[in-house]
């Protein structure tokens, strides 16, 4: 498990504490205020990533949103960054109290925890190298291909894999999965849109097809426990982000082209 990486609500103040801690706060301004921790998985550009330029702090789509919600709500909160095949298991034992990590709030899912509504909507992605002929899922056949651990891509892959002769891999990490399609380990990998582009602009070996299949489950939505209190007033906030135009400026900011390089 990583360490903690603390974050500041947009009226700036610094979180000091941990999911369920009853330290002493010293300032009146958070006193009162719930402290809260968010689970995420931080290698998901632009969604959630490590900003190296300015030491370990986690930035991105989600982590502005979040800031948003806390803003509205009255909350602080931190972030703990783990793999994201953990994330799930993290809000069932009381370790995160909400996850903001790009999550499609699958009918699996929503049998160990509950989602607000659908804050984005993405396509997935074939990542290959550039000549592979891979442009569609039915190019997949008889190849190997890299997916996330426990991501809705592993799912529909293995879906695939149900039909056709692919051999399915697993990395905990966006990174290693870019990396070994690089090196030839995988034939192809899937992943989300949105993410594959700031790979796809920085590399001349890369090349990417979207997926074109209306049946697949899509859209990333806030995770959080069975029966959580938060879960209406996270809908209600996302309702008013919306109608208010934040989140289209929030999509604008993040997945331009630009913000992904």
């Amino acid at each position: 498990m990583k360490k903690l990486l603390f974050v500041s609500t947009l009226t700036g103040a610094l979180v000091l504490s941990a999911c369920g801690s009853e330290e002493e706060q010293t300032g009146s301004s958070s006193e009162d205020k719930p402290q809260l921790v968010m689970g995420t998985s931080a290698d998901y550009k632009p969604f959630e990533y490590v900003d190296t330029a300015n030491g370990e702090e986690i930035i991105g789509y989600d982590v502005d949103l979040a800031n948003l919600i806390a803003d509205e709500l009255g909350f602080e909160f931190t972030i703990q960054d783990m793999e994201f095949s953990g994330l799930i298991t993290a809000l069932q034992n009381e370790q995160v109290d909400f996850v903001l990590a790009a999550m499609t709030p699958t009918e699996e899912r929503k049998e160990n925890v509950e989602f607000t509504d659908v804050y984005y909507v993405a396509q997935d992605m074939i990542i290959s190298l550039d000549g592979s002929n891979i442009t569609s899922p039915e190019d997949l056949d008889g190849k190997t291909v890299g997916v996330q651990l426990g991501s809705i891509q592993q799912e529909y892959v293995d879906g695939l894999a149900e039909d056709m002769d692919i051999t399915v891999e697993t990395r905990n990490r966006i990174p290693e999965l870019m990396q070994d399609v690089v090196n030839e380990r995988f034939d192809a990998i899937i992943v989300e849109n949105t993410v594959a582009e700031g790979y796809l602009n920085n590399s001349e070996e890369l090349t990417g097809n979207t997926i074109e299949v209306e049946e697949q489950e899509a859209g990333s939505a806030v995770a959080l426990p069975l029966g959580s209190e938060w879960t209406e007033q996270f809908d209600e906030v996302l309702d008013e982000l919306e109608e208010s135009g934040e989140l289209e400026k929030l999509a604008e900011k993040w997945f331009d082209a630009e913000a992904s390089e």
